[in-house]
């Protein structure tokens, strides 16, 4: 309790047994006086009250406290904790290191439906322990009176996200789930009215009462908004609270394949020499967006050739390729060779597709297809100038 832990002392020495004759000598003795942790730290009031919105967290109330030892040692500082009250483990409580306050905290969001008064008991300690006299009283105890108000929460979707499987294309119009959301502020009575928040490709509608979710357009499992089989929508459920609360539903549809895509062929323009020794021209590949058994092993086929004499087969190499070989050379020209590409899908799906093939003029290593291509535009522009003249004709 002293202002100041220190003495100062002036110590004079005289020979001659004091004697005024004699001669005298001086020092200055400082004495520091060593705090010891004999005063308990103390409440400055018995019940501290807070109040706090549900769902929020953060510091709710400091709680202040008095300490007669030396400041900013450790039998001055203060330690706090939550000796009853605290079963949730939503509360907790910290030093201010400056003000050796106790700030009370919500670390877990209140629920004002579960509990709208909450009562703990708080109590504070130094951080050195006390001298084996002194022991901690009645006023290093307070109560803390926690009110929770009540704020108008959002509705909860049940469950969140949520996952059905569809095959897609199945009709428009056809349901797809119901989805459930309640409103977690029981006390109030509230409705709950439903819309669709993020239907990335327009598929989907949901009723705005019951919560009924139905297909307005046909769901496509290789759209380009279907990843990895899922398509994810979002829903809002939105009560009639003032202002009205909004919760988040999410949707994973895993759409099963159907066999609804055609195989298709690739290159489509293949190159040749009028007097080539190889006569294998291309390698054809097929490819198809739907999934197994929908998809390969492919069958090739060629149209019927016109003419007396064929100019060209089709060999199949695996599952996917197959090869075009020719049967003769031929003359300089543009050809349209007719394939037919069929997949294993039940039932099974076939693509017709023309292979443009060119036969040019190679001389020293170089192709010439200029003439071919002349000729093929040559075609084109009679082509459209007889269309042209009919449909004058036609006026």
């Amino acid at each position: 309790t002293m202002e100041s832990p220190k003495y100062e002392l002036v110590i004079e020495a005289k020979d001659m047994g004091g004697m005024d004759v004699g001669l005298t000598g001086t020092a200055t003795a400082t004495i520091l006086i060593d705090d010891k942790n004999d005063h308990a730290p103390e409440f400055t009031k018995k019940e501290f009250q807070a109040t706090v919105k549900e769902g929020v967290t953060g510091v709710i109330v400091n709680l202040t406290v008095g300490d007669r030892d030396d400041p900013a040692t450790g039998a001055w500082r203060a330690v706090y904790s939550i000796i009853n009250g605290n079963p949730g483990q939503s509360f907790e409580i910290h030093t201010n290191p400056q003000t050796n306050e106790g700030m009370l905290s919500v670390v877990k969001p209140l629920d004002y439906e579960i509990s709208a008064f909450h009562t703990l008991l708080i109590k504070v300690e130094n951080e050195d322990p006390l001298i084996p006299d002194i022991a901690y009283g009645p006023s290093s105890t307070a109560t803390v009176q926690i009110t929770v108000e009540d704020v108008n929460e959002g509705p909860v979707f049940h469950p969140n996200p949520m996952a059905v499987t569809k095959q897609e294309n199945i009709p428009v119009g056809s349901v797809v789930l119901t989805v459930n959301a309640t409103d977690p502020d029981t006390l109030q009575h509230q409705t709950i009215r439903y819309s669709v928040y993020k239907d990335p490709a327009g598929w989907l509608e949901i009723n705005p009462t019951n919560g009924t979710v139905g297909t307005t357009a046909v769901l496509d499992r290789e759209s380009p908004f279907v990843q990895n089989n899922i398509y994810t929508a979002l829903f809002l459920a939105i009560d009639s609270g003032n202002p009205p609360a909004t919760g988040t539903g999410t949707l994973h549809i895993t759409l099963e394949d159907v066999n609804d895509n055609v195989p298709s062929l690739y290159p489509t323009l293949a190159k040749v020499c009028d007097d080539a020794k190889d006569l294998r021209v291309v390698v054809l590949g097929a490819s198809d967006k739907d999934l197994h058994p929908n998809t390969d092993p492919f069958k090739f086929e060629l149209s019927k050739q016109s003419g007396p004499e064929k100019l060209w087969r089709i060999n199949r190499l695996n599952n996917t390729h197959a090869q075009v070989i020719l049967l003769q050379n031929l003359k300089k020209a543009n050809y349209n060779i007719p394939i037919s590409v069929t997949d294993s899908g039940k039932p099974p799906l076939t693509n017709t597709t023309e292979l443009r093939l060119q036969v040019c003029t190679c001389k020293k290593s170089k192709m010439d297809c200029s003439a071919t291509d002349a000729l093929h535009i040559s075609l084109t522009l009679i082509l459209l100038s007889l269309l042209s003249l009919f449909c004058k004709s036609f006026a």
